[in-house]
Parts: structure tokens; C-alpha cells; sequence
């Protein structure tokens, strides 16, 4: 399989471009670095298999040149963290939605298969759990800019398949649960890799709001394999899947973990959203998907439980602090 991976250099992506290389495919990456970062790929370059191009995806005579050389591509580039969204929606909408439709549009002239990574932010405010591909979605008011993200992704998709019924482009689409794993930055609000730095330096672990949140959190390496796999597969063309894990656990129970496994003596403190983001920040309390119908496509099923990604994330955390210690020295 020949690939082009959109957002390459990021967390995901540069997950997806290992795994894609180590199963024999031939990998194109495009990022322009605002969010992800050379390092992540660095082990990469040079290899025969693996093309990289710091670029934006609003490149469209380099997206073009890309697409015509791959089969599929995986468009992963977006803007993602909540306080990345919360301080700056419009780079938020313009980058996912123009972003989404120059990648379509190129995709369609050639009739090459995209998958698109979507969100379980979708969902929105809705109660109905687990929450299933065909659920309403119930979104908050644009008064709340919490919610750009969410609306600019259920756009994304929106068109997505548009360009399926309309134009026979093949199109797939994954909801993504909060996945997580080695590389992650916590840089624009994600909330595993910074736990796990504040308490690695026996920092106060900060949990925003109640802590009585909860979420499921994938496993990124479970998350790159199923998007392989589903590229793979006529059946999931035109469709959407939730992709994540159902392993529940709330933001107080995660921050209790993280610091177990760290061996940490960090306190957990609470802040209110209205401090830790913006006035009148509204979440979800509960977000847990259904995994039936990606498990009946493709066999998936989680295979890393929560306290294993968190050690994951701890070592990971734990040898780079190291090697900067030794890089001073």
C-alpha cells in the first residue's frame, strides 16, 4: 500500500507512518509542524520507504503531487487540544474545514481513498451512552467556543460523505476516543502526558473541574492498526466507526493512577474550568463509545489496558527527562 499521511509528523500520525512501514507500505508525510514536531519522525527520514515534506496541507499543487502517488490517504492534520481550540478557534475551523476540503478535492480527481479522523467531541452534550455511530449529535451554542472544534469536525464529515454519494469518492471516517501513548504532547490540554510530567517532577497534579469526568482512552498503537486495517477493507467505505476503548475511568481515578504507577509524591488539586480555560467552558461528564460495529468490520478490540498505557507514557516521559539531564551535563 502506497500512503499519504496528512499531519505525519504528530502524535498519530507519526505512529501510523512506523506502523504503515513496518508492515511493507510506502509512506508520504506532509505536516507543517504548528502542532507536530521533526522529532517524532526523526528515526524515519532516510529511510527508502518513507517521504517526508514540511508543508500545509492548503498546499494544493504539493497535495496534488502527493495524492496521485498514493493509494490512500489518512488525513489526520487538524487542530487538536482543548485549550489549543479554546484560544484559537478560528485557526481551529479554518484549519479543519478548508483543510479537509483540499484534501477531498484532490482525493476526488484522482478517486484515491481517504479516511478521515474525526472525534467523539461530536457527540457533544448528548447522555445516550455508549454513544453509536448513528446517534444524534447534540452540540452546544457558538456562544461557547468549546464547541468549534466539535461543529468544524461534524462538517468535516458532513462533506466527507457528500463527496462519497455525490462524487463516488471513497470515503471513511473514524471517531476518535482519546487516544493516547508515547509522543503525545500535553502542550495544547491533553490531559494523560501532563499528569504524568507534573508528576514525574512531584509537581501538584492539576485536575480541572470536579474530576468526577470520565473517559475512555485508546491506546495508540491499537488505534494505527485498525486504521490500516479498515483502509483494507471495501465494507468500511462510506462508513463511520467509533475507534477508542470502553475501559472507563474518571479524571480523579487517572490522576490517582498516573501518580501510583510514577512512584510520585505529587498532591491532586482542582481547578475550576472557568480557570483552567475560559468563562461559562462547558465538557461532557461521560463519553464512552460503542466498539460493536468496528468489531464486526474488522475484529477490533482494545488489547492494552488503561494502568499499561499509563507505564508506557511514564517510561516514555521518564527517559527523555533523563537524556535532557544528560544532554546539560
Amino acid at each position: 500500500m502506497r500512503a499519504l499521511i496528512t499531519g505525519g509528523a504528530g502524535f498519530i500520525g507519526s505512529h501510523l507512518a512506523e506502523h504503515l512501514l513496518a508492515q511493507g507500505d510506502e509512506v508520504w508525510a506532509v505536516d507543517d509542524l504548528s502542532t507536530g514536531s521533526i522529532e517524532n519522525i526523526e528515526s524515519l527520514r532516510g529511510l527508502p520507504r518513507f517521504h517526508y515534506q514540511t508543508a500545509s496541507i492548503m498546499d494544493a499543487p504539493l497535495l496534488a503531487e502527493f495524492v496521485d502517488r498514493c493509494d490512500v490517504v489518512f488525513h489526520l492534520a487538524a487542530a487538536v487540544g482543548v485549550r489549543l481550540i479554546v484560544e484559537s478557534p478560528v485557526r481551529t475551523i479554518e484549519t479543519n474545514v478548508r483543510g479537509t476540503e483540499v484534501v477531498l478535492g484532490m482525493a476526488a480527481k484522482k478517486r484515491k481513498l481517504v479516511l478521515i479522523s474525526s472525534t467523539s467531541e461530536v457527540y457533544g452534550k448528548s447522555n445516550k451512552l455508549p454513544f453509536r455511530e448513528d446517534d444524534d449529535l447534540i452540540i452546544g451554542p457558538p456562544t461557547r467556543g468549546r464547541w468549534s472544534y466539535a461543529c468544524s469536525k461534524a462538517i468535516d464529515e458532513f462533506l466527507a460523505l457528500a463527496y462519497w454519494k455525490e462524487r463516488r469518492l471513497p470515503v471513511i471516517i473514524i471517531r476518535l476516543f482519546n487516544t493516547v501513548g508515547p509522543r503525545q504532547t500535553g502542550r495544547y490540554g491533553m490531559v494523560l502526558p501532563n499528569f504524568v510530567r507534573q508528576a514525574l517532577a512531584n509537581r501538584p497534579i492539576t485536575v480541572f473541574g470536579d474530576g468526577k469526568q470520565s473517559r475512555c482512552f485508546g491506546y495508540v498503537l491499537d488505534v494505527v492498526a485498525a486504521m490500516r486495517q479498515l483502509a483494507r477493507k471495501d465494507t468500511a467505505v462510506g462508513e463511520i466507526f467509533n475507534l477508542g476503548s470502553n475501559e472507563l475511568t474518571t479524571m480523579e481515578q487517572l490522576a490517582e493512577l498516573v501518580r501510583d504507577v510514577a512512584g510520585s509524591q505529587s498532591e491532586i488539586v482542582y481547578i475550576p474550568y472557568d480557570q483552567a480555560y475560559e468563562q461559562g467552558f462547558e465538557d461532557m461528564r461521560t463519553r464512552v463509545p460503542c466498539l460493536e460495529k468496528i468489531g464486526a468490520c474488522i475484529g477490533y478490540h482494545p488489547t492494552r489496558p488503561l494502568k499499561d498505557i499509563v507505564k508506557d507514557v511514564v517510561d516514555y516521559e521518564r527517559d527523555r527527562s533523563d537524556l535532557a539531564i544528560m544532554s546539560r551535563e
